[in-house]
Protein backbone atom coordinates (compact mmCIF):
# COMPACT_ATOMS: atom_id res chain seq x y z
CA UNK A 1 0.00 0.00 0.00
CA UNK A 2 1.18 3.44 -0.78
CA UNK A 3 0.25 6.25 0.67
CA UNK A 4 0.94 10.13 -1.18
CA UNK A 5 1.72 12.25 1.88
CA UNK A 6 3.02 14.98 -0.19
CA UNK A 7 1.28 18.20 -0.51
CA UNK A 8 0.45 20.81 2.11
CA UNK A 9 -1.88 20.03 5.41
CA UNK A 10 -3.62 22.30 7.90
CA UNK A 11 -2.47 21.69 11.74
CA UNK A 12 -5.38 19.65 12.03
CA UNK A 13 -4.57 17.12 9.43
CA UNK A 14 -6.90 18.06 6.66
CA UNK A 15 -5.42 18.30 3.06
CA UNK A 16 -5.00 22.01 1.45
CA UNK A 17 -6.41 21.42 -2.07
CA UNK A 18 -4.32 24.61 -3.51
CA UNK A 19 -7.11 25.52 -6.35
CA UNK A 20 -10.09 25.79 -3.75
CA UNK A 21 -8.38 28.07 -1.68
CA UNK A 22 -9.71 31.54 -2.62
CA UNK A 23 -7.58 34.20 -3.67
CA UNK A 24 -8.17 37.65 -2.24
CA UNK A 25 -8.20 40.68 -4.46
CA UNK A 26 -5.16 41.54 -2.82
CA UNK A 27 -3.03 38.73 -4.81
CA UNK A 28 -4.00 40.49 -8.28
CA UNK A 29 -2.13 43.57 -6.99
CA UNK A 30 0.91 41.92 -5.53
CA UNK A 31 4.23 42.04 -7.46
CA UNK A 32 4.86 38.48 -6.00
CA UNK A 33 1.79 36.65 -8.02
CA UNK A 34 2.41 34.21 -9.70
CA UNK A 35 6.36 34.64 -10.14
CA UNK A 36 7.47 31.48 -8.82
CA UNK A 37 6.83 28.26 -7.95
CA UNK A 38 8.46 28.55 -4.29
CA UNK A 39 6.83 31.88 -3.80
CA UNK A 40 3.28 30.64 -4.46
CA UNK A 41 3.56 27.96 -1.85
CA UNK A 42 4.06 30.71 0.93
CA UNK A 43 1.35 32.50 -0.52
CA UNK A 44 -1.50 29.29 -0.46
CA UNK A 45 0.02 28.87 3.06
CA UNK A 46 -1.00 32.50 4.09
CA UNK A 47 -4.63 32.29 2.08
CA UNK A 48 -5.52 29.19 3.43
CA UNK A 49 -4.19 30.09 6.88
CA UNK A 50 -6.85 33.33 6.75
CA UNK A 51 -9.68 31.81 4.78
CA UNK A 52 -12.96 32.51 6.10
CA UNK A 53 -11.74 35.98 7.69
CA UNK A 54 -13.41 39.09 7.00
CA UNK A 55 -9.62 40.89 6.62
CA UNK A 56 -7.01 39.83 4.35
CA UNK A 57 -3.84 40.63 5.63
CA UNK A 58 -0.35 39.43 3.96
CA UNK A 59 3.18 40.35 5.74
CA UNK A 60 4.62 40.09 1.88
CA UNK A 61 2.30 42.24 0.30
CA UNK A 62 4.21 44.48 -2.43
CA UNK A 63 2.29 46.44 -4.66
CA UNK A 64 2.84 45.69 -8.68
CA UNK A 65 2.72 49.92 -8.95
CA UNK A 66 5.20 50.36 -6.44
Amino acid sequence: MTDDMSGFYRDDGSRIEPKQVPKPDLCDTCKRDGIDKEEEILCILTRSDQDGEKNFKCAAYESKSA
